[in-house]
């Protein structure tokens, strides 16, 4: 009877001592959990996905500076204000946001009203156009108020509409409109209404506009001998300027005056021509 041991062989890969039963589970026993964050199959790193990739960063800052700039563009625009011509309505580094709607469904400029237009062909004469790139960029900025506005754009009140007879001035010193003196209270205090005569009938569909502070504000009076006569297109009014909306201390609206109140409509047939007034430089 052979009695040698006999050697039995194991596959390596089989442990080396049997497995013995698991125990039943209790409900008691701890599970293992990974701490290695999944891949972000957006960049292939080991980010959490819960955050933020750049990429939907990105998306959403271009999706909101799409859409101020559509509603710049439709409904409200920012601007800034460059210079002192309408103190003390508006301060010199103001923010306004212009309403785009006021004269969009049939509606037309007021007198009193505070309007941005653009000026090209009537305050300004037309230039060749500039690099594409740089006016697309200012505009993009000028469109969020990040930037000055364009050249050809001004902000000025509404002193006539097309029809009115402007005159300047009555034996008092003041403005008067189709024959009724105007009291302006928000002129710059120790502004005369005007240091120049003039006496303009405005064409139908166009504004006799002019600043605040009259002392320096370059406006419809220096352009009478100008291709334009010194008269806006009304179609070439951006909006009305409605509201200020920074500094954060100047936030308010843009009041409403009731100095042309009195004014009488123009009469049905026409005011007789009234000698044109010289301009100021």
């Amino acid at each position: 009877m052979d009695t040698e041991a006999q050697h039995t062989e194991r596959d390596p890969s089989s442990p080396a001592d049997p497995p013995t039963d698991p125990a039943p589970d209790d409900g008691s026993r701890s599970v293992r959990v990974s701490e290695e964050p999944e891949e972000d199959p957006d960049t292939g790193s080991g980010r959490d996905p819960s955050g933020p990739s750049w990429r939907r960063t990105g998306l959403l800052g271009a999706a909101c500076v799409v859409f101020l700039l559509l509603l710049s563009h439709f409904v409200a625009q920012p601007f800034l204000i460059p210079s002192g011509s309408m103190e003390p309505t508006l301060q010199v580094g103001d923010r306004i946001m212009v309403n785009k709607l006021a004269y969009r469904f049939g509606s037309e400029p007021r007198r009193g009203d505070v309007v941005v237009f653009d000026g090209t062909g009537s305050f300004v004469q037309e230039e060749p156009a500039g690099d594409p790139v740089t006016g697309l960029l200012h505009d993009t900025a000028a469109a969020l108020g990040l930037a000055a506005p364009d050249e050809t754009d001004f902000v000025k009140r509404v002193v006539g509409i097309g029809g009115d007879r402007v005159v300047c001035c009555d034996g008092t010193g003041r403005i008067t409109v189709n024959g009724a003196r105007v009291q302006e209270p928000y002129l710059t205090p120790g502004d005369r209404p005007s240091d120049v005569p003039f006496d303009i009938v405005v064409p139908p569909g166009t504004l006799w506009v002019m600043g605040d502070h009259r002392s320096q504000s370059s406006d419809s009076r220096d352009h009478l001998g100008s291709p334009g006569g010194g008269v806006v297109p009304v179609d070439r009014v951006v909006g009305r300027a409605d509201w200020t909306v920074w500094p954060f201390g100047r936030w308010t609206t843009v009041t409403e005056t009731d100095a042309y109140d009195s004014v009488p409509a123009p009469p049905a047939g026409g005011h007789p021509t009234g000698p044109r007034g010289r301009g100021h430089g």
